[in-house]
């Protein structure tokens, strides 16, 4: 062997890093009896935990609500100081200006007056239910007169030297569902003055005592009304019907009417 061979023989060797880095039987699981490590368990949470986590959440959920209906009520009481605010420049505002003057009475409230007057002094002081002055009605002195005492309020229209409404201009029958009225409008030919006359009166078994005795005009009108409406009229001298046939079933212009034929 030659010098130099020797020495080679003598120097150790060196693994590679390959080698190095490469595990050996001994190191793999199978070398320790198979067995890999185990992993740990999850614990499992308590009853008391859950409840606890549940009551955090619970908790968590209704402060929240808390915070939004306070939110909500600061916005509200917000707007109505605003509203008040605004509402107190308005008053102010309004306050500066000056005030209407008063409405002037209607150039017919003596007309009113003189009648309800005469009517209280001479047939009842109850005679008179309600008066007032329908504007819209070019200020036509309007007086609800109780059903007791037309017969004698029709006579102090028709008659008296203040009134004598010899002309009795329409008469005219209204269905409220709750009450029956019949309207008559007398009027005094000479001075223009024209009154508007309500009588009410019960709607199942309706009546009003004629005025045809007093006003002749009246006549047709009332047998209308007690056609079409049903409004019974004492004293009146042909109280029958007017336009709908003798045998004919009911009163047309009553809001109850029911029609035997939808078709007619």
């Amino acid at each position: 062997m030659s010098e130099e061979n020797k020495r080679e023989s003598e120097q150790p060797k060196v693994a590679s890093e390959s080698e190095q880095a490469t595990p050996t039987a001994a190191d793999t699981p199978a070398a320790n009896g198979g067995e890999t490590p185990a992993v740990p368990e999850r614990r499992k949470e308590t009853d008391e935990e859950k409840a606890a986590r549940r009551k955090a959440a619970l908790e968590a959920r209704e402060a929240a609500k808390a915070a939004a209906a306070q939110a909500a009520a600061e916005a509200a009481r917000a707007g109505t100081e605003a509203r008040s605010a605004v509402k107190a420049e308005g008053s102010e505002a309004a306050s500066a200006e000056p005030e209407a003057p008063p409405k002037p009475p209607s150039p017919k409230q003596p007309i009113l007056d003189k009648a309800a007057a005469l009517l209280s002094r001479l047939v009842s002081e109850d005679a008179v239910e309600e008066a007032y002055i329908n504007e819209a009605n070019d200020h036509l002195p309007t007086l609800v007169i109780r059903k007791e005492r037309w017969e004698q309020a029709a006579q102090l229209f028709r008659n008296h030297s203040d009134l004598q409404c010899a002309y009795l201009r329409n008469v005219s029958g209204v269905d409220y569902e709750t009450y029956m009225e019949v309207v008559y409008y007398p009027l005094n030919m000479d001075t223009k003055e024209g009154y508007c006359l309500k009588i009410r009166t019960d709607r199942e078994r309706p009546s009003v005592p004629s005025a045809t005795p007093v006003w002749e005009t009246a006549n047709w009108n009332e047998r209308e009304i007690y056609d079409l409406l049903g409004v019974d009229f004492p004293g009146h001298p042909d109280l029958r019907r007017i336009m709908m046939p003798d045998d004919w079933v009911g009163h047309p212009l009553r809001k109850d009417y029911v029609p035997l034929d939808p078709e007619v």
